[in-house]
């Protein structure tokens, strides 16, 4: 199977233009900041029971911060707390709360703040972030402005984590949270907000309307509408994008100073989800991960998009540099070549050979599947290409990680994987000191590279598309760009 090229028609984009100029005719320059977000139509969503995609994500963090929130960079800024210290070793964070409201104006309590983290973190939440978070002995209210949060061990990471949109401080009554920006309406995939009225920065008589080009305007919509309102000058900024939709935006005029990318640190790579059948042997498994032509499938989507071959990007807080993989080393004159390893599997197990592999929509995945699917046919493997959350031997792995750590690296990728490397990730969790836990997660790292338990293929790619209002807009490893950090008069 050959890599399959993609040329989408920019007519095909343009006759979406008539419809955008209709809806958007009413916007200025010194109108409200329009600004679309990838996806479906934004809602208050609850991260306990269910994933958010990045227009949940974006509404979220506008209208309910953590404890502490991300700031342009992706640094930790104060959030629904005004300061924060550690104690006992880093066992123990305290919060002293700022003076914040709800939508319906009553005071943000600790009280409020200990039950709703309570409940994001609790035995039957499917917040991402909770398996993460299990160091968490008790969170607990001090006084009605501090609440402490007791560790069984310590984890240098926990702000970075409480600093995700799905850690905010919402309520599903009266949806919301303390802002930075409150919702005015919602219709469709249009939500209007307007800057919160904050009682710790506020002065007394503050009362005063906010200026038109101080709210925001969020549009949740497909890539292709996305980018062909911002291209139509009809927005003034595309956030969540990705390799798979990074296609269509060559296909327009859109100037090269417009177009973002993120140093985004993640894992984009395939997860061998099943071990039956031909993905039982390491040795059939690494000559998959081999097979694949990994420099021509990130240069046909991006020239500057890098490949990698190990797992962790750096070495993080392991006590090792990332490990490499045997495949990873060229042949020498007495090893098998890939499709000789299949063949021999084969002549064991004769039949068809198929393997499922389980990709998104969007022409750059199209573009991965050419790629995957001519590797598996050069070693004999008949490939299928399925939906993201169908059935699958193999599953594209596309996310940035929360946090600074190596354990989210070998968490992520034990999907399943061999008993070595598990055992050393719930080692690396339970660890009670630093150093056993560095030593773990290189354990981890080790065992995941030897057994094949992930195949990686490069870093997350990450763009946005940003106009001369977005002055504030910054690149960042997080690939997160709060709505209050995109221009500088906004924050």
């Amino acid at each position: 199977m050959p890599p399959v090229p993609f040329r989408p028609s920019v007519r095909a984009i343009c006759v979406l233009l008539p419809a955008l100029l209709a809806a958007c005719s009413e916007r200025t320059d010194d109108g409200p900041v329009v600004v679309s977000a990838i996806g479906g139509a934004p809602g208050m969503a609850d991260p306990a029971r269910s994933v958010l995609d990045p227009p949940a994500r974006v509404l979220l963090d506008a209208t309910a911060q953590g404890l502490v929130r991300f700031d342009a960079a992706g640094q930790i800024e104060p959030g629904v707390a005004e300061r924060w210290s550690v104690i006992d070793n880093g066992m123990s964070y305290i919060f002293r709360l700022r003076d914040s409201e709800w939508p319906d104006g009553r005071t943000v309590s600790a009280g409020e703040v200990v039950r709703l983290l309570r409940r994001q973190l609790g035995p039957t939440s499917r917040n991402p972030l909770a398996p993460f978070l299990t160091a968490i002995d008790e969170i607990v209210e001090m006084t009605p402005e501090v609440i402490e949060i007791r560790l069984k061990r310590p984890r240098p990471d926990l702000l970075k984590l409480f600093a995700q949109p799905e850690l905010a401080i919402f309520r599903l009554t009266a949806p919301g949270g303390s802002g930075p920006y409150r919702i005015v309406a919602q219709r469709g995939p249009v939500t209007r907000l307007r800057p919160a009225f904050d009682p710790s920065r506020a002065a007394d008589n503050d009362v005063a309307e906010p200026p038109a080009d101080a709210t925001i305007k969020l549009i949740g919509e497909r890539a292709a509408m996305a980018i062909a309102r911002f291209r139509a000058e009809l927005s003034d900024g595309v956030l969540g994008g990705g390799f798979s939709d990074w296609p269509i935006v060559l296909e327009t005029r859109i100037p090269p100073i417009s177009r973002r990318f993120d140093p985004a640190a993640g894992l984009f790579g395939l997860a061998i989800t099943s071990r039956d059948g031909v993905l039982a042997d390491p040795a059939n498994r690494a000559a998959i991960a081999r097979s694949v032509d990994r420099a021509g499938f990130t240069a046909s989507i991006s020239p500057e998009w890098a490949t990698t071959t190990q797992l962790l990007p750096e070495q993080l807080d392991s006590a090792a540099p990332p490990a490499l993989a045997p495949w990873t080393q060229a042949l020498g004159p007495n090893d098998k070549t890939p499709r000789a390893t299949i063949d021999a599997w084969r002549a064991a197990n004769p039949g068809d050979i198929r393997v499922r592999v389980a990709l998104p929509a969007g022409p750059g995945a199209t573009i991965l599947y050419g790629y995957v699917g001519a590797a598996l046919q050069s070693l004999g493997i008949t490939p299928e290409r399925v939906g993201p959350d169908a059935p699958a031997e193999l599953r594209l792995v596309d996310e940035v990680a929360p946090y600074d750590s190596a354990r989210w690296y070998v968490a992520r990728a034990c999907q399943p994987c061999g008993g070595v490397a598990q055992i050393a990730i719930e080692a690396a969790r339970d660890a009670d000191s630093p150093r056993l836990r560095s030593q773990q997660i290189a354990a981890a790292d080790a065992a995941l590279a030897s057994d094949v338990a992930f195949i990686p293929i490069a870093r997350p790619l990450r763009w946005s598309l940003v106009s001369t209002r977005l002055k504030a807009w910054t690149g960042n490893t997080r690939a997160w760009h709060p709505l209050n950090h995109l221009r500088g008069d906004t924050n």
